[in-house]
């Protein structure tokens, strides 16, 4: 029987994930892939550190010693980030290696050079881990959705939010207690920016659009909004009114062009979506010939990221083994026309702080009419500090150019003291986008 020698690039949690993944079930991957696979190298950037869930494995911190070597089949890039990552990839591949990679960071932003090359070099290229950690969707969406014309795209896609969002709304606590719990369990960087501003659900955004609607759509394509600003009181107010909330990564292929972004959504209690917890993700494909699938699992972690890696190395070996390296020649299409943020549509949910006053309600559906806002419903919620009122309101179905407009004339208002709270509502499966 044939030995696939691979090279790993990174030694961290999702390498030694991979090392661990490939050891523990090695009998089953051999008998499944028809050949033995043998991590040959890992590049660090220490070599002489000792490292004990790696032993046994020989270490080199030049990535020319592995390029070099021509035993070495396949390249497997789980290091992260950009430089030096993105070169490493792109001269394994024009020396005639597969690449395999997690890098959220590289395929968001450089997808359709890295399949030029690929094809160009006849090797297989492929990214399953990069979104969704060991949920299977980047094969699904170039493979077995194909016979679809795909028109939309969405998920909760980023485990550290989603793990915050449950929490305020299960136990009822304040963004930053929430935040700093994540931090101690690991869920959150000391940074989290990444996480909580939305930048890291933006970069699967991007790439799941761009095969969901062969086109090129880069991070800077997507539009952004983070969790920081959502409250305990905007998540109860949405339980009060049916609703859980989440923060999704949405596509759709509209009359007026890609839409792409990222933002917090109140989605119904009974939608698949608000069903989905802690730091699990999940993934919700609509076809015109499938019509609605959902994929769901664990979004993140060495493990299930590994799955999805050596996933990608079994599928490469069997290529490999049976000759047919290089078969799928998956190309992105051209830049389509990008949708603009203001034309995108969905209901809303206001809160404001206004005067306790006659004529109040009168005045702020007024302002609501005159920007081409129609008002599902209006409830004064509470009194607040110094005889204010507390005013939530969910509109029907509008522009977010309306929406912005209603916001910036309310805002203009003596009687409201403050609009606390601008968030898109989902009333339902036909209009969640």
């Amino acid at each position: 029987m044939n030995t696939i020698k691979i090279a790993l690039l990174g030694a961290g949690t999702v390498g030694s994930g991979v090392v661990h993944t490939l050891s523990m079930n090695a009998a089953t991957i051999t008998g499944r892939c028809g050949a033995y696979i043998e991590i040959k190298k890992i590049l660090v950037r220490d070599a002489k550190k000792h490292r004990p869930e790696i032993e046994g494995i020989p270490l080199t911190d030049s990535f020319d010693e592995i390029l070099n070597d021509d035993e070495i089949s396949v390249v497997v890039e789980v290091m992260g980030g950009i430089a030096p990552a993105k070169d490493y990839m792109l001269r394994a591949m024009t020396a005639g290696k597969h690449v395999v990679t997690a890098n959220k960071d590289v395929i968001a932003e450089h997808l359709s050079e890295l399949y030029t090359v690929a094809d160009a070099n006849n090797v297989d290229f492929l990214y399953e881990a990069s979104v969704g950690g060991g949920i299977p969707i980047i094969k699904p969406l170039k493979e077995c959705l194909t016979a679809n014309s795909i028109t939309e795209i969405m998920g909760v896609v980023n485990g550290t939010t989603n793990y915050m969002l449950t929490k305020m709304t299960e136990k009822h606590v304040s963004y930053d207690a929430v935040l700093r719990r994540a931090q101690e369990k690991g869920y959150a960087e000391a940074n989290p920016s990444a996480d909580v501003d939305g930048l890291d659900a933006a970069r699967k955004a991007a790439i799941l659009a761009s095969l969901a609607f062969d086109t090129v759509i880069g991070f800077e394509d997507v539009s952004v909004e983070g969790i920081s600003h959502i409250t305990e009181d905007d998540i109860e107010y949405g339980l009060n009114l049916g609703y859980v909330i989440k923060l999704l990564a949405v596509g759709r292929n509209t009359d007026e062009g890609i839409d792409v972004r990222v933002h917090p959504v109140f989605l119904p209690k009974t939608h698949p979506l608000a069903s989905v917890n802690g730091v699990f993700n999940a993934i919700f494909v609509r076809g015109n010939v499938l019509g609605d699938a959902m994929f769901y699992g664990r979004g993140a972690g060495s493990l299930p990221t590994a799955s999805a890696v050596v996933a990608d190395i079994i599928e490469i070996t069997r290529d490999i083994v049976a000759g047919t390296t290089g078969r799928m020649k998956y190309k992105i299409g051209e830049k389509k026309k990008l949708c603009p943020v203001e034309k995108t549509k969905s209901s809303y949910y206001l809160r404001l702080v206004v005067a306790d006053e006659p004529g109040v309600l009168g005045e702020i559906a007024t302002t609501f009419g005159h920007a081409g806002v129609s008002l599902k419903s209006v409830i004064q919620a509470r009194w607040t500090e110094e005889g204010n009122a507390e005013i939530v309101a969910v509109t029907h179905v509008v522009t977010h150019a309306a929406a912005s407009a209603a916001v910036e004339a309310l805002q203009a208002l003596p009687v409201v003291r403050e609009v606390r709270s601008l968030i898109r509502v989902a009333d339902g499966q036909e209009d969640l986008l």
